[in-house]
């Protein structure tokens, strides 16, 4: 018999003290909870929680402790009409669950109904095959660990998935290969502050489901977008073990990465959970207080509003809800030791309603938080609701993936006609969209490529998605990829691949120089490929891993990546901390823009449609800010000069803005083996397609 006594209903979970573990599980549906305990044998023991107040049930277990599995079997009304769905048959995981041992089998016999509207409530589940929440040690010797606290200003941001990155780096040990280890292993660390990463965002880490028909197709949920604990560490990217092995390893990894300089941002899913829609399977929320965490339709709640495309979206509206996202992003920060968080399709974070609202409940709670907002705040800022699109539109101290950056310039590289004007303005950081709301430039997180969509490599080799081994005829996946394949589709000869290696220069080299935080999706500083699949969700392979296979046949790309990087690191003027104003300091405007002869752009020369060149000034000498210690700092002034024409143009060197200019970067030579100086005056010859940085001297 297991002795429990009355415990405390705050904080939820399990929280364990040294003597023995406080379980708390909040439900206002539940006419009884049981607490059911694991052994080794997986021989199940349950506890009837008899404390409830304020709709938390909870008891504390004298000498439970670490490692012990658990789960609930929640009793009460069964009406799904009414949006009811208690089930004491099934097992649900804690949903503050710091750990989580095992994952879903998808098996009908075994599972039950996972995907069919049961008659009544007498389908079982099977012990072996559900995931079992664990207690876990909450003690971690975190040493002299502190948060690298980068300046927006100052990041560059590294998307990565943990598996994906390190499966198949040659130099790290098997045994830790895929791993949140391995993330910690000198090789990545070396290879990330060699780019000048000062912040590794990293694809979910929350415990996730792997959907069915995918599983049944031998495919699986990669990217993870697909929620079950909101508190708990992926357990397959452990290699110490399920039974909150994972915990420590990740915070070893934190402490790795911070000793390094670099930030960990978390790609966090709080607006739909893995339980999908009324055919879903009841895993947690759904059995515990469905109406209550989920938005269900009007009229007949056994259906669920889903502005996700996934199923189900989260009830924002709830007390309930904001607390456990509050509680979960608090625990990742005070805990975890994270330095801040990517929301997924955050605009489902703003709808209390049908519509966005900008100032939802969920954003004032950050805004007030004395921890969260502290930390760095990233919105995806769309869904697929009405109104879903909401770049520019979030809180101040947010910011936000740039989509339209990344339209405008993947159009500009393949020759779009027409962008001149909206690509002036995501070269400085997007202006229109963030100044109107005081904010800086660094509000926008610039990207070409991420995750979703093509590669860098494929960006220039493909012109349609190659999505075949998804399964799905190809028809999953964006049609509108904004790439071009220089002429052939896919591998091609020398010639072709040679220009392709100048249009990711060319892409590579517009990113890191524009105003903003510029993100790199990992591996395409190594022509990572996915072979034009650009939906590679489902793909736990080579096809999605990075291959370090030829680090060396691609040191050429890797050695530009990494020069631009320190020439951004290096100075200033690449990452202002305010925007351009557009008016002269000490005789010069902080920036100029103009023509291929070197006269200053007129409103005919922005918008002549077949226009794709231009010059652009930037001004050293108007960097006024202070630095963080309050040091006035001048740089070197630049000339930028984009010829987006397939023919070479001849720019002349304005003579108004200096004499003498030296050539720092030329994406149409991989390396620069002597720099060319140039006078005032002078016709600066610049290759179709490429781009010329100059620094004054």
């Amino acid at each position: 018999m297991i002795e429990i006594w009355p415990g405390d209903p705050y904080p939820l979970g399990a929280t364990y003290d040294g003597a023995g573990t406080n379980f708390a599980l909040y439900t206002e549906a539940a006419d009884r909870v049981e607490l059911c305990l694991f052994d080794d044998a997986d021989v199940e023991e349950r506890v009837t929680l008899t404390e409830c107040e304020g709709f938390v049930w909870h008891g504390y277990l004298p000498g439970v402790g670490p490692g012990q599995r658990y789960g609930y079997r929640v009793h009460g009304p069964y009406q799904p009409a009414r949006g009811l769905r208690c089930n004491p048959n099934k097992l649900l995981i804690d949903p503050y669950a710091k750990a989580i041992e095992g994952g879903v089998r998808w098996d009908e016999a075994v599972y039950g109904y996972p995907f069919g509207e049961p008659d009544s409530r007498n389908d079982h589940d099977s012990a072996p095959f559900v995931p079992r929440s664990v207690v876990i040690n909450p003690f971690f010797g975190w040493g002299h660990d502190r948060p690298p606290a980068t300046p927006y200003h100052d990041t560059v941001i590294y998307e990565a998935h943990v598996r994906g990155l390190t499966i198949a780096h040659p130099k790290i040990p098997d045994r830790i290969k895929g791993t949140y280890a391995a993330l910690g292993h000198p090789e990545i660390l070396d290879h990330l502050t060699k780019l000048g990463v000062t912040a590794l965002e990293l694809m979910p880490v929350h415990q996730f489901v792997t959907d069915q028909h995918l599983e049944e197709k031998g495919l699986s949920n990669y990217w993870g977008y697909n929620t079950i604990g909101f508190f708990a560490p992926h357990n397959r990217y452990s290699s110490q073990g399920q039974r909150g092995g994972q915990v420590l390893e990740f915070k070893a990894m934190v402490r790795s990465l911070h000793e390094a300089g670099i930030e960990v941002i978390l790609d966090v899913v709080y607006n739909h959970t893995a339980e999908g829609n009324h055919l879903g399977p009841t895993l947690s929320w759904r059995g515990i207080d469905n109406e209550n965490y989920y938005r269900l339709v009007d009229g007949d709640q056994r259906y669920y509003m889903d502005t996700t495309g996934t199923g189900n979206s989260l009830l924002m509206r709830s007390p309930h809800v904001l607390q456990m996202i509050m509680d979960s992003l608090r625990y990742w920060v005070t805990e975890m030791h994270v330095d801040g968080f990517r929301f997924d399709l955050a605009s489902t974070l703003a709808r209390e309603l049908h519509e966005v609202d900008r100032l939802s409940a969920f954003f004032d709670l950050v805004q007030q938080d004395p921890v969260l907002s502290q930390v760095k705040l990233i919105a995806e800022p769309w869904d697929v609701g009405p109104g879903g699109y909401q770049v520019g539109n979030f809180p101040s101290r947010w910011t936000e993936w740039n989509g339209r950056y990344r339209d405008t310039i993947r159009d500009l590289w393949r020759g779009e006609p027409a962008t001149l004007p909206e690509f002036g303005s995501r070269l400085t950081g997007s202006s229109d969209l963030y100044q109107d709301d005081s904010r800086r430039p660094a509000a926008s997180i610039n990207f070409v490529t991420c995750h979703d969509g093509f590669t860098l490599n494929d960006l220039v080799s493909y012109n349609h998605k190659h999505n075949e081994a998804n399964g799905e005829d190809n028809h999953d996946g964006a049609d509108d990829n904004r790439s071009w394949n220089c002429g052939v589709e896919g591998p091609a000869d020398t010639a072709v691949e040679a220009l392709r290696e100048q249009q990711k220069r060319n892409f590579l080299t517009t990113l890191f120089l524009s105003q903003g935080v510029p993100m790199l999706s990992h591996g395409d500083e190594l022509n990572r490929t996915q072979r034009g699949n650009n939906n590679a969700y489902c793909q736990d392979n080579d096809l999605s891993w990075v291959d370090w296979s030829d680090v060396h046949g691609n040191w050429l790309l890797m050695e530009f990546t990494q020069r631009l990087a320190k020439l951004r690191r290096e100075h200033p003027v690449f990452r202002r901390r305010r925007f351009f104003y557009g008016r002269p300091v000490r005789g010069l405007n902080d920036i100029a823009w103009l023509t291929p002869e070197g006269q200053p752009m007129t409103d005919a020369d922005w918008n002549v449609g077949y226009a794709r060149s231009l010059a652009v000034f930037l001004n050293g000498d108007a960097i006024t800010e202070p630095d963080r210690r309050g040091r006035r700092i001048k740089d070197d002034s630049f000339l930028l000069l984009f010829n987006a024409h397939h023919d070479t143009i001849g720019f002349t060197v304005p003579k108004d803005y200096g004499e003498m200019w030296l050539t720092e970067i030329d994406t149409a030579m991989p390396i620069i083996v002597e720099s060319q100086v140039s006078r005032a005056g002078e016709t600066v010859p610049v290759a179709g397609r490429s781009v010329q940085v100059m620094r004054r001297v």
